[in-house]
């Protein structure tokens, strides 16, 4: 490689581990709520599964990415699965917030003696089936916005994988730390709803925002064209797309809170 291609590689480099283990940490995030039911040893193991599908779906959609991003349908398919998964969740989530006040910790999982109530095989492969479709969707947002960002380093002259050498390098190590990130944030999440279910409804809201950023890349796709191009990758549009994402996190953090507060002095 070209010295002068180390610096401008670098520094792509650091911002692109920097916005995975953010993409990373929304998907932490649905993998601990969609897990959070199970009993702590299957939860691991659901969480294993989970972190396995997020490294492999990673690892495939880089060798497809040049597929991805040319039909648009694919990228559509994923944002609508994470609206789904929003929308239904989040009704699930208010309804038994009116019915039923939220318990705090692992208690519910144990019975009189102590011993673990495991979940059904049913419907602990069903957790586990769920939390690689979210995977599927995730991974497609994340290599998307590694593209976005890797294409913009001048090429090395070798072709892999349908993309330069140099570029495709950066994606990969990129993309496989925020997996490595991922494996970390989502027993902590895990931990955290655990303590502050009201996050549950939180994490949820920003799986629906993630969906509506893949919504926002179909509608400005080359064979779409409804919203510009550029539109995506633009400040205006990184403005408005971290600042909810910020908000919604403030306000799930105060709801929770606020209702933990309430279970306390009843």
């Amino acid at each position: 490689m070209d010295p002068s291609l180390i610096l401008p590689y670098l520094w792509v480099l650091i911002v692109l581990v920097f916005l995975e283990g953010l993409l990373a940490a929304d998907n932490a995030v649905v993998m601990a709520v969609m897990v959070k039911h199970l009993p702590p040893e299957q939860r691991k193991k659901a969480l294993f599964y989970g972190l396995l599908g997020a490294l492999i779906f990673r690892f495939i959609s880089l060798f497809l990415i040049s597929v991805i991003a040319h039909f648009w349908w694919i990228q559509a398919l994923g944002a609508l699965y994470l609206l789904y998964m929003s929308i239904k969740n989040l009704i699930s989530f208010f309804k038994s917030k009116d019915q039923q006040e939220q318990e705090i910790g692992d208690t519910h999982h144990f019975d009189e003696s102590g011993e673990e109530i495991k979940a059904s095989p049913k419907a602990f492969w069903g957790t586990v089936l769920k939390v690689e479709f979210a995977d599927i969707a995730f991974a497609i947002d994340s290599m998307l916005a590694a593209l976005a960002i890797a294409v913009t380093l001048p090429a090395v002259g070798i072709h892999f994988g349908g993309l330069d050498l140099g570029q495709f390098a950066v994606m990969f190590i990129g993309g496989m730390l925020g997996v490595v990130i991922m494996r970390f944030a989502a027993t902590w999440f895990v931990g955290l709803l655990n303590k502050y279910p009201g996050l549950e409804g939180a994490a949820f809201a920003i799986v629906g925002w993630v969906g509506i950023k893949l919504v926002i890349m179909v509608l400005s796709h080359p064979d779409i064209l409804i919203l510009p191009e550029e539109f995506p990758h633009s400040t205006l549009w990184q403005s408005i797309f971290w600042s909810v994402m910020i908000l919604l996190v403030i306000i799930g953090w105060l709801s929770s809170i606020r209702n933990n507060k309430k279970h306390q002095n009843k």
